[in-house]
């Protein structure tokens, strides 16, 4: 795994700004294939998305999200994201890269890039935490494994996840991001 492509993604201003145009273009597609789809009571979709504020590369962005337009259902359905893993209000791939390089960089490089995010210590172990429990040990996680050969170690998520996808440069990160954009959403996948 490329580690200087994730340590200067995470410690150049730049780069992040540059990666969040083709995220924003990735979910406009996600979003589009959601509205498709339409809502499960048969209902057309109509936009309702609602604005970010995105820590980490300080940006204000919006969430796609769409409300069903029958009488009665009003559903809302968010579509998966590569931007945004569910709720953190740090952009997803700063959430994967700072928990990642807990196994492949040094305590004092790690701590460096956290003061430089502002990122808090507690807010890194919940992170740490999630991949540990919730993710690893959750049903879609069980099922999504047997496609990885070796399966990635999940004493070292997401470092071990990321490295299955490749080492060469940015393209391994998009792929992680795009393979995770079922956790995205307030519901998990069930399989």
């Amino acid at each position: 795994m490329n580690k200087n492509y994730g340590e200067k993604l995470l410690a150049d201003k730049p780069s992040r700004a540059a990666l969040w145009p083709v995220l924003t273009k990735i979910d406009g597609d996600l979003a589009v294939q959601a509205c498709a789809r339409g809502c499960a009571c048969g209902g057309a979709l109509h936009r309702a998305d609602y604005p970010r504020k995105v820590r980490g590369i300080n940006v204000e962005s919006r969430r796609d999200s769409f409300c069903c337009a029958e009488e009665g259902c009003r559903r809302r359905v968010t579509p998966g994201s590569v931007r945004f893993l569910g709720r953190r209000i740090y952009a997803g791939f700063i959430v994967i890269l700072l928990t990642a390089f807990q196994h492949g960089l040094t305590a004092a490089r790690v701590a460096v890039l956290q003061e430089h995010l502002g990122v808090d210590r507690r807010t890194l172990e919940r992170w740490r935490q999630w991949w540990l429990q919730e993710f690893a040990q959750g049903r879609p996680w069980r099922s999504a494994r047997g496609r990885f050969i070796p399966p990635p170690d999940e004493r070292t998520l997401p470092w071990s996840l990321w490295r299955s996808f490749g080492d060469d440069g940015p393209k391994p990160l998009l792929d992680l991001l795009r393979f995770l954009v079922p956790w995205t959403t307030h519901a998990a996948p069930e399989n």
